[in-house]
């Protein structure tokens, strides 16, 4: 699966199902063994000359120990030994599936020991590993309970109206979203616009304005069949549904803004009305505003489906922070500095983008290792966030269909943001070893000619190669 194109995985849900159904009918069978009579549980009313039975006082039965199921992980766990782990390694890091350029790192979370390095300062190309320091940079430049405002002011002339973009991508024209679940909806903002108008005033024309970003649509080092593509599009802060096509679809559009505005226009019962893209007015009357989910919740979303219109969204949203031009330039530059002032080694790093979709980022194994690093261990603050996002091996996100089929050893084990170019291949997360202990770790190949499933096989064997340590 590319981690270039962003897939929404719907995670299989149908045993926890089956439990709430079953829990739900052993409860209803305890109360009517219990003598409670349906009609007195759901509070029956239909017949009014009886009087309800008193219910007796419940009594609960004695619970004996509880073994905690989510118990956090023993800082006395084993180490595992540097020397088994590059013995185990080495081959991989230096084979034929992923080549002799490979940088590769594995740093112990507890004591920040570096257990394993296979040129980690290298500058390599990362692919969609490079989400990973637009999150971090968004956790800390913003504050991650903050969220982006689209708002709807009035035009300059009668039955006009403007669309302004704060940025939010994931505003939807379903209810609820298909692709972003707690995103704002265009019919809210519509209902809001139509109480503030003027009651009959037909709206005849929608102006969208796009003004908040600058520069290019796209960044350097994209291709020509990026944007659009199915995994991206021109980055305007006006769009809806991720800039998709429709909502759910794969295919993204050329044309953003226009969609966003012709959304509000069906939304406000004025599906031919003109839309063009423009400014509004200074002073402009504010007619509705819908806010996005927080920063935290759009940061997992853009990981864990590798989702680069939102992720060049983030770090747009880190250049205005920063006081930084909103355009792929500046948003590069903001997030380096956002991660250069949290103490990370970024000495080498240069971002075209936020998303990792341009040939021309570098960064290193060992900056990417340290973000992982650093979220896990709280040393960078609010960028814990970063890990709620990571995908699941052999769960979901883009590792879904990658990962142990076992379910006592797979879910939950490897957690780890996926990128992949071509002839690039990477992998960058948190494994817990067989001996409870978290190391974090990153795998970059940019020099590849394996093919895609050679060397994602040669990725999830290095994972699982930590995951399976007992050394």
């Amino acid at each position: 699966m590319s981690s270039g194109g962003s897939t929404v995985i719907t995670a299989n849900y149908g045993r926890f199902r089956r439990r709430m159904i079953t829990a739900v009918v052993t409860l209803v069978l305890l109360l009517i063994g219990g003598g409670i009579g349906l009609g007195v549980v759901l509070g029956r009313d239909d017949d009014p000359g009886s009087e309800a039975a008193p219910v007796p006082d419940a009594e609960l039965p004695e619970l004996g120990p509880v073994t905690p199921v989510l118990a956090g992980l023993s800082s006395d766990a084993p180490v595992p030994d540097a020397d088994v782990l590059a013995t185990r390694l080495t081959p991989l890091v230096t084979g034929s599936a992923l080549g002799p350029g490979t940088a590769a790192q594995v740093v112990d979370v507890t004591t920040g020991e570096v257990l394993f390095d296979q040129q980690s300062d290298a500058p390599v190309t990362p692919a969609s590993t490079a989400k990973l320091l637009t999150a971090v940079a968004a956790l800390t430049a913003l504050d991650p309970a903050d969220t982006l405002a689209t708002t709807v002011v009035s035009g300059a002339a009668p039955g006009e109206v403007v669309l302004v973009g704060g940025g939010d991508v994931t505003l939807s024209r379903t209810t609820p979203s298909r692709s972003y679940p707690g995103a704002p909806t265009v019919e809210d903002l519509a209902t809001q616009v139509l109480a503030a108008l003027p009651a009959g005033t037909p709206v005849t024309r929608v102006v969208v304005d796009g003004s908040l970003y600058s520069g290019p649509l796209t960044a350097s080092g994209w291709g020509p069949g990026d944007a659009p593509s199915s995994y991206a599009a021109p980055v305007t802060a006006t769009a809806v549904d991720g800039a998709r096509v429709s909502p759910g679809s794969t295919a993204r559009s050329g044309q953003p803004g226009l969609d966003a505005g012709a959304a509000l226009a069906d939304a406000l019962g004025a599906p031919s009305a003109t839309v063009v893209l423009g400014q509004a007015p200074p002073g402009a009357k504010t007619l509705g505003t819908v806010r996005s989910a927080p920063i935290a919740r759009l940061v997992e979303q853009a990981l864990s489906m590798s989702d680069n219109v939102l992720a060049e969204a983030l770090a747009r949203q880190v250049a205005i922070a920063r006081d930084e031009p909103a355009s792929f330039e500046g948003a590069g530059k903001a997030v380096t500095d956002a991660l250069a002032d949290a103490g990370l080694p970024v000495g080498d790093v240069t971002l075209a983008d936020g998303s990792g979709l341009s040939g021309e980022d570098v960064v290193t194994a060992e900056v990417l290792a340290a973000v992982v690093t650093g979220a896990a261990d709280g040393s960078l603050g609010d960028a814990a966030a970063l890990l709620a996002g990571l995908p699941v091996a052999g769960y979901d996100g883009t590792l879904a269909d990658r990962g142990d089929a076992d379910p006592a050893t797979a879910p939950g084990t490897v957690r780890a943001k996926t990128g992949t170019l071509l002839g690039v291949h990477a992998l960058a997360g948190t494994v817990v070893t067989a001996d409870g202990r978290l190391l974090s770790f990153a795998v970059v190949a940019d020099a590849s000619t394996g093919g895609e499933a050679v060397a994602e096989n040669a990725l999830d064997e290095f994972a699982a190669q930590l995951a399976g340590c007992g050394c």
